[in-house]
């Protein structure tokens, strides 16, 4: 493993002395109009391009892993002697280049042409359906041509977009700081280029697990070798008193998003009930377009499930620095008009409600089919469900953790990502373990708070750094092992905790 240097630009053009990478270093540089890293790992140099193709993150200030490079800001992964990305969130391989030592100074030379996709295995299913559009469908999707699967995929999407970027729905997006062209995954040509056919707004009501069929809403029904179940979560949904579709709105789609950026621009007060990282986000968001916000939560302070006390005591004074008033051990108990009535009392104005109380994962159609359950379908450590050739990723997956040894289900986008990617290459026969550690990241307000690990419970947190500089790192321990990292401004110690916790798997 590695640490970046100071990131400096240089002209490449003239060649690098040896000893400016030290012994196991890298450094940034242009060639043209190219921005160029030159990574040294024991006696072996290469150069690639200097920004992850996922959000442009600089890799000179991620780390090095054996052949790999990782990004600082979510973590995507790169191998370095080929470019190709090897895990999501990143799909678009970074350019290479070829490096020459002359004497004592490195030249980089001519661009290389990225390898050949794999050739088809004989083995491989005729035909893949995957159910859901969402993180976990799309990476299948793309993992199995990018591992040269020339037979069927078909994805069956519920939404009426094309595969987006979900979690910018909440944060840049909804903020105004992000237009529409970040949203989709691929452009819709994508979808045709590789023959993928994606079927839209058309949800899957019946899974016949011994014909091995999929029946959709109208009765059409697609056949299929391998299935992947990547159905995703659908937002919990309050029946409040005086509550009507015009005033109470959820995120959780492309459309509702939309819906709530059309609806701030003439909005002066909303209240947000919930004080989930979606609720928080959206609060953040609305309050960079000017909008009042009062935040409605049962906690006693923000997220304290998830980050503990220290940490959420941190995110509500960030809320109450940028003026969003929150109501904590509270809940709202009816509408009356433009006013929400809480429980203690309070009555609050508001041109509208965004309800965040969380998800459920929907699972409906695994239940139909008679898999196994246990809060969330039960899967092995390759994804498979309990019947051979049907895989589940994402939010509805439960599947074995190698790290604490028990049975999690995670919502979160990367961790679907992964495991979208896990499962196409499973169903391709390949047979590997779902073994990432889990990863994500919040960012309200331009601060970002990143998240390796998962812990459900700890019995210490040690602190390192202080919170009030918006510069440390929070460790969750149980028995005296690490679980979790939190970080904020110490993006390099986020990925050498992810190495860590992966050493343990």
């Amino acid at each position: 493993m590695t640490a970046p240097d100071s990131g400096s630009t240089l002209d490449l053009s003239q060649g690098v002395p040896v000893a400016q990478l030290g012994a196991n270093g890298m450094v940034q540089g242009k060639l043209g109009d190219d921005e160029i890293l030159l990574v040294r790992r024991d006696d072996e140099y290469f150069a690639v391009g200097a920004r992850c193709t996922h959000y442009s993150g600089p890799l000179v200030h991620g780390l090095v892993v054996g052949d790999e490079i990782r990004c600082p800001l979510h973590h995507a992964c790169f191998n370095l002697r080929t470019g190709a990305s090897l895990r999501p969130p990143a799909f678009d391989a970074i350019p290479c280049w070829r490096v020459e030592l002359v004497g004592d100074r490195l030249f980089v030379r001519e661009k290389l042409t990225p390898p050949p996709a794999p050739r088809k295995t004989a083995s491989a299913p005729a035909a893949v359906v995957i159910v859901g559009g969402g993180a976990a469908g799309f990476t299948a999707a793309d993992t199995l041509r990018r591992e040269g699967y020339e037979g069927s995929v078909t994805i069956i999407s519920a939404d009426d977009s094309t595969p987006y970027d979900r979690p910018n729905l909440s944060k840049d997006y909804l903020s105004g700081e992000a237009g529409d062209d970040w949203i989709p995954l691929r452009s819709g040509d994508y979808y045709k280029e590789k023959a993928i056919d994606l079927v839209l707004s058309t949800r899957a009501t019946r899974l016949d697990t011994s014909r091995r069929q999929v029946e959709v809403e109208g009765g059409k029904r697609y056949d299929f070798d391998r299935l992947l179940l990547a159905t995703g979560a659908d937002p919990v949904r309050l029946d409040l008193p005086g509550a009507s579709d015009s005033t109470v709105k959820y995120l959780r789609t492309y459309a509702d998003s939309r819906a709530l950026v059309a609806q701030a621009a003439a909005a002066k007060r909303v209240v947000i009930v919930g004080g989930s990282f979606i609720g928080l986000e959206v609060a953040a968001a609305l309050r960079t377009r000017g909008v009042a916000v009062d935040v409605v939560a049962l906690e006693k302070q923000p997220l304290e499930r998830v980050f503990g006390p220290e940490l959420g005591g941190f995110i509500r004074k960030l809320h109450e620095t940028h003026g969003v008033k929150l109501h904590l051990e509270d809940t709202v108990m009816r509408l009356e008009g433009r006013t929400v009535v809480l429980r203690s009392g309070a009555r609050l104005e508001a041109d509208f409600v965004v309800l965040g109380v969380g998800v459920r994962p929907s699972v409906a159609l695994a239940e139909q089919a008679g898999l196994k359950m246990d809060r969330g379908v039960l899967v092995d450590e390759y994804l498979e469900t309990s019947v051979p050739g049907i895989f589940a990723a994402g939010d509805i997956a439960r599947w074995p953790d190698a790290l604490s040894g028990e049975r999690i289900r995670v919502e979160h986008w990367v961790v679907a990502e992964r495991q979208g990617q896990t499962a196409a290459w499973n169903m391709l026969g390949q047979r590997r373990p779902f073994d990432a550690v889990p990863f994500f990241w919040t960012s309200q307000y331009g601060l970002s708070i990143r998240y390796v690990g998962h812990a459900e419970k700890w019995d210490e947190l040690t602190i390192e750094g202080r919170l009030e500089d918006k510069e440390c790192a929070l460790t969750y321990l149980s028995a005296g092992l690490p679980q979790a990292v939190a970080t904020i401004g110490r993006d390099l110690r986020s990925l050498e905790a992810e190495v860590e916790l992966e050493s343990r798997g």
